[in-house]
Order: C-alpha cells, then structure tokens, then sequence
C-alpha cells in the first residue's frame, strides 16, 4: 500500500486518545489534522507583489547595486510594472490558485526518497523560519517579505547551512507557478510542512514581495544554539516574541535532524522526525539527558538509547524558570501546544510585511491533501 492511501487512516488514529508514545517511535507516518474554519469572505483587490512577470519570475532581484538611488528607482518601478501586468492580464489569484501551490508542496514534500526520513518537510519548514527569523522591529527590517536568503552573503550565513537544499526544492515549484514570489512561496511552503506532519492549522495571507540584495539583513540574527537563555531572550525578543511565544516555536524541533556538515550538530530530537507532535517537549522532562561524549560541538543525548540528541538551548527550557512553566505545559497538553504554536508561526511567517500589502482581509486555511480527498 503506498504512503498516500493509508496516511489518512493513521492521522485520524493518531488523533485519538489511545495513540500512544511508543507507536510514534516506529512510524514516520502523518497523523489527521484538525478541520478548516470558513475561508476569508474577501481576497479583493490587487496583489501588490505576486511576482507576475517581473518580480515573481525573478528578473529583477539581481539587477542594480541595492545602495543606489538607481536601485531604488527601479525597485518601484517594478513593483509598479508587476501591478499594472497584474491589471492587464486580469489575473488576481484567489485562494483557490493558493490551494494549488500548496499542494504541489505537499507533492513535493513527500517525493524525497532517502533524504532525511522520506522527506523535505522539516527542511522546508526551516526554510520558511529562517527566512523570517531575520526581523528586527526596532529598525522594521528583515523579515519574510523580501526573501533575501535567495542572495549572498545571506545565503551563506552559517545558521543557513544546508538550506540551499529547500530553495532548490521550492524552485521546482517557483518555475511551475511563476506569479508567485518568493517570499509567499516559502512561508506557504513552512505552512504546508507543518500542516502535511500531521500539525496544527496555521492561517497564512499572502502578500510578500520580492526585494533585492540591498535588504538582506545582517549576519547574527537568528538563534546560536551553543548560547543560554539571556541570548534566546534576545533573539526573540528583538522579533517581538514574549517567553510563552519563544517556547512554543522552539516546538518546531520536534520535526528533522542536525547535521555534521551543517551545522556541526548531529542526530534527531524526537524518534518520529516527521510527525509533529509534543514528543520535543515530553521528551526534554521524561528522559535522562547526557552530555555526548564526542568531538563535534557541545550536545546532549538521550541516556537510554543514545540515540537522540537536544542543543544546549533547548536544554535551557528545563532550566529556566518561566521557559520550564510553558515547556511543561506543552508536554502535558498537546492541544495548547498546537494552539500557541500555530498563533506564534503564523506571526513570525508575517514579520516584517506590511499590513497593507496582504491581500486577504483574513488569513485562509489551506486544506491539507487528505483533507481535499476524504
């Protein structure tokens, strides 16, 4: 039986109340997720950054030095050229033009052979959270809106190691659905990888556009996973976030792994990589966590079977007294996790966009594949 026909059949047993810790260690399999509220009422209106044939199609971002009064000069101009292709065409996309992107993701998401555990879901979605993690709200840049990482030095910033692996994944799609751009694709994609591992609904509005090399933020600006809680704290709060915020997201590393060549860390957090779950958090307070013994960079493992592994940052969840609160809340309520989790994406997915360019007055919720074939 293959992993599309019977995936429906596992999430809705994984919903209930008998699915247990230790059918999650042997299967990679996605469990249901949770139904879709009503769609927005209104999508109106003309997307300022689809990307139609100069911006999402990826002309211009490599054009002029970004320092310039040139650079600028064209950055409007371009937007202002996409517009007005946008209004000649007649084409505005609706949610329903969304619906197929995401679901040429899902497609995409599971079509990934040996990689990684059968799939680029947790890559992708790591994409999508560093690709916004960059905001600084003192300044208002940064952010998702410009999807910079497509330029260097950002895309070789060294928290960025191994990311070139999703962006080519997403380019296969980009040259699919040229209209959208980069920076809609990549959340939507962070979205859909959440949703397709068996996640919670994340709402998500589409508006973003694509800048140039001259928005690219500094190096520095997501999380060092060597550092304790005073370095998360500023992290995530130069973004916005408060603690019960900071603590959910940290929720992601229940999906993927770390790897040697990347980021010089290695192994699993969770013994079901691509399945979403609370285990991240049930794990940090149920087992008995060591320090490795090896000769890469500082890490924990697992006593018992040394086989999964937890940064020192995510460590500090258990050591820091308002971090700790929420962990264990998270550990005892799946559902609150989901909840907060989905609330604290969904706004750093929307980071350093501004609100009037979103198209939707609402953000949707894209049906996941199993969803649209039951």
């Amino acid at each position: 039986m293959s992993f599309t026909a019977f995936r429906a059949s596992l999430r809705r047993q994984a919903l209930s109340a008998s699915f247990k810790r230790a059918e999650l260690r042997t299967s990679s399999f996605r469990k249901y997720s949770t139904e879709a509220p009503p769609a927005a009422k209104s999508n109106t209106g003309l997307y300022v950054g689809l990307g139609a044939v100069v911006l999402g199609g990826g002309v211009a971002y490599y054009l002029y030095d970004s320092s310039s009064d040139t650079a600028k000069a064209t950055s409007t101009a371009l937007k202002s050229a996409a517009q007005s292709a946008k209004v000649a065409t007649n084409f505005v996309p609706t949610k329903a033009d969304y619906q197929k992107v995401y679901n040429r993701i899902a497609e995409v998401i599971d079509d990934a052979g040996d990689y990684d555990n059968g799939s680029f879901g947790p890559v992708v979605l790591r994409l999508a959270w560093h690709a916004s993690g960059t905001y600084d709200k003192a300044t208002g840049t940064g952010g998702s809106n410009y999807a910079t990482m497509r330029f260097q030095p950002e895309s070789l910033h060294g928290a960025n190691a191994g990311l070139h692996v999703a962006r080519e994944v997403m380019e296969k799609i980009k040259q699919e659905f040229s209209w959208i751009s980069y920076g809609d694709l990549w959340t939507l994609a962070g979205v859909a990888a959440v949703q397709e591992m068996a996640g919670p609904k994340v709402p998500w509005r589409p508006g973003r556009i694509d800048g140039f090399e001259s928005h690219s933020p500094p190096d520095g600006r997501l999380p060092d996973a060597s550092q304790g809680a005073p370095h998360i704290r500023d992290i995530f709060y130069r973004m916005g976030f408060d603690d019960q915020e900071i603590v959910a997201l940290c929720g992601a590393h229940a999906l993927g792994r770390c790897h040697t060549d990347r980021s010089g860390y290695d192994g699993p957090w969770t013994f079901s990589p691509t399945m979403f779950t609370n285990d991240y958090y049930k794990l940090l307070f149920d087992e008995k966590w060591v320090w490795r013994k090896w000769n890469g960079p500082k890490q924990l493992e697992d006593k018992k079977t040394k086989s999964l592994m937890m940064l020192p940052t995510d460590y500090v969840l258990t050591q820091d007294k308002s971090f700790k609160k929420y962990a264990k809340a998270y550990a005892d309520d799946v559902d609150l996790f989901f909840k907060d989790f989905s609330a604290a994406f969904a706004k750093l997915l929307e980071l350093g966009v501004p609100t009037q360019q979103f198209v939707a007055s609402e953000a949707w919720i894209m049906q996941t594949v199993d969803e649209q074939k039951s």
